[in-house]
C-alpha cells in the first residue's frame, strides 16, 4: 500500500513539475498569456472588491482560468503545427483558427458572465 501511495505521489509531483515548465514556457513566449493573465488578474482583484455572491465570484474568476487554460491550449496547438511543418497548409490554418476560436469563445464567456453579474 506505500508503494502504491508513493507511486501516486510521485505521478502527482511530477504532473506539477510539467504544468509549471509548461506555465513558464509559454509565459516567456506568449504575449497573450500575459495579457490575458493581467486582464484575469484585474477581473479576480474586481470580483472580490464588489458585493457579489459567491456562485458569481466563482463564475467570474473559474471563467477567467478557462480562459488562461484555452490559451495555453491553443499555444500548444500552434507549437505543434510549426513543429510538423512550416509550410502553410488549409488544415494547420484551420488547427490554429480554431484554436484561436477557442480562445475567443471562452473571453467571450467570461465577458458574459460579468455582464450578467453586474446587470443582475
Amino acid at each position: 500500500m506505500q508503494a502504491l501511495l508513493r507511486a501516486e505521489a510521485r505521478r502527482f509531483a511530477n504532473t506539477v513539475i510539467w504544468s509549471v515548465a509548461g506555465w513558464r514556457a509559454a509565459w516567456a513566449s506568449e504575449k497573450t498569456l500575459r495579457q490575458w493573465t493581467l486582464v484575469n488578474a484585474a477581473s479576480a482583484a474586481l470580483a472580490f472588491w464588489l458585493d457579489l455572491a459567491p456562485g458569481e465570484r466563482a463564475l467570474i474568476l473559474a471563467l477567467g482560468l478557462l480562459v488562461l487554460a484555452a490559451e495555453l491550449l491553443n499555444t500548444a496547438i500552434e507549437e505543434v503545427v510549426d513543429y510538423i511543418s512550416t509550410d502553410t497548409h488549409p488544415k494547420a490554418k484551420k488547427a490554429k483558427d480554431c484554436g484561436s476560436a477557442g480562445v475567443a469563445l471562452a473571453a467571450l464567456a467570461a465577458g458574459l458572465a460579468w455582464v450578467v453579474v453586474l446587470v443582475g
